[in-house]
């Protein structure tokens, strides 16, 4: 599973200084588990699907990766339980970061990936744990204030390219 991770990091569209120290330490040292989300975008690049966690907030579907999964298979099984999507991902990561998902856990590697949904699919969210269409233009209230910033500059890169793989 390491393997694959440190593959997709290598592949991923944006790779910040944190996640590159992340590979080096991840050589010479056990790895916390690894993390995953997927931005669930229309096919207009205007809107993007958003759960409502607990306490961090509003963030794209996403979770821990289980030792017997890639990180791929985490985000698609994370999507699934936590927004009732089912979708392919795209080849590459958005976006390979290292961040802590709780004030007192340590850092480790967060992957992003990417999939595309019809804004008429029926959301089906974990109970206590809405999920919602939100405007990329809109500005949402997040544990992770740069999901905002990072994705919108990943949608913009895609509307230049006309394409998003």
């Amino acid at each position: 599973m390491l393997n694959v991770a440190i593959a997709d990091v290598r592949r991923a569209h944006t790779v910040t200084p944190g996640a590159r120290q992340w590979l080096q330490d991840a050589a010479d040292q056990p790895v916390e588990p690894i993390a995953v989300d997927v931005w669930v975008l229309d096919r207009q690049l205007a809107n993007i699907v958003l759960v409502k966690h607990r306490w961090r907030r509003w963030i794209p579907p996403g979770g821990k990766v289980e030792p017997d999964e890639t990180p791929r298979e985490a985000a698609g099984r994370e999507m699934l339980e936590e927004t009732g999507l089912s979708a392919d991902l795209l080849d590459r990561p958005a976006l390979a970061t290292r961040r802590a998902y709780h004030p007192t856990w340590p850092t480790t590697l967060g992957l992003s990936y990417v999939t595309f949904a019809d804004r008429s699919d029926r959301l089906v969210p974990e109970p206590g744990q809405p999920a919602s269409w939100v405007a990329l233009s809109r500005q949402w209230d997040s544990y992770f204030p740069d999901d905002h910033a990072r994705i919108n500059a990943y949608v913009a890169l895609a509307r230049l390219r006309h394409d998003v793989s």
